[in-house]
């Protein structure tokens, strides 16, 4: 994998959006590969496909591609229209999402992730204020796509702060919250919640007690369930089941993700 972009594709373009949308598409189809089944190379859908930028023809998964000038992913990434975004993500035609940041200066690239289709809840969308009435489009209303909010099981790093990740790492975080793509969305929301918690510490082996430390912040999101902890103790065997963490017994975990 060649961290490096080829701006000499972008002689003939003067538009800076158009100028990154060539440059980072180019790198993706040169040096990506499918995290899903291992492909050695995605194919490109043709331009203005609605859906997708990207394609593995071995197990057609499809991808669309989200870039900027950085050096971190940083918390939001900007989406287009927040009705569209919404409607995707409740469909089957919902792709997975690469991430690309590049520096500007070097023109290379910093950071690469992948975060699969399943991960995607309406909860993660954030709506934007409508365009003044003086704009343009008067009125329409875009998104972000809040990155923060997404698991850290679902971030997975194909090149991370410029350090490029062994293809069998990258592989083997997909297949482990694979299981994901069977749960219905609105069962999603306390198996995130829950994961999220766990993200929040720091060590990889934790307590049970550490993860109760966010009951008042489920309380305050779930207003009307009263059996906050018996919730929590059941995503934990869920996960556990999955095969995330591991119990080790006399209420301590153990984090098999990192």
């Amino acid at each position: 994998m060649n961290l490096e972009l080829e701006i000499y594709l972008a002689e003939n373009y003067k538009s800076k959006s158009q100028i990154a949308r060539v440059l980072t598409e180019n790198w993706v189809k040169k040096n990506s590969y499918c995290p899903h089944c291992g492909a050695p190379y995605l194919n490109k859908f043709e331009n203005n496909k609605p859906v997708a930028d990207f394609y593995c023809s071995a197990c057609k998964e499809q991808f669309e591609l989200k870039s900027k000038n950085a050096y971190k992913i940083g918390k939001n990434i900007i989406d287009g229209a927040y009705s569209t975004m919404i409607k995707r993500i409740v469909s089957e035609e919902n792709p997975n999402f690469f991430f690309l940041t590049y520096d500007k200066i070097k023109w290379r690239v910093t950071n690469f992730l992948i975060i699969p289709k399943y991960y995607f809840t309406p909860e993660i969308i954030e709506k934007r204020k409508p365009l003044k009435s003086t704009a343009k489009r008067a009125g329409w209303v875009g998104c972000n796509i809040k990155i923060s909010r997404i698991p850290e099981t679902g971030r997975i790093f194909l090149v991370k702060k410029s350090h490029i990740i062994p293809k069998e790492t990258v592989l083997l975080k997909w297949k482990k919250t694979e299981f994901l793509r069977h749960v219905k969305i609105e069962k999603k929301g306390w198996i995130f919640d829950v994961m999220n918690c766990i993200d929040a510490i720091p060590n990889e082996i934790f307590t049970l007690q550490e993860v109760y430390a966010c009951e008042k912040y489920l309380k305050q999101k779930y207003p009307n369930n009263n059996f906050i902890k018996e919730k929590i103790r059941q995503q934990l065997q869920f996960l556990r089941d999955k095969g995330l963490i591991e119990f080790k017994g006399k209420g301590v975990y153990k984090k098999l993700y990192k």
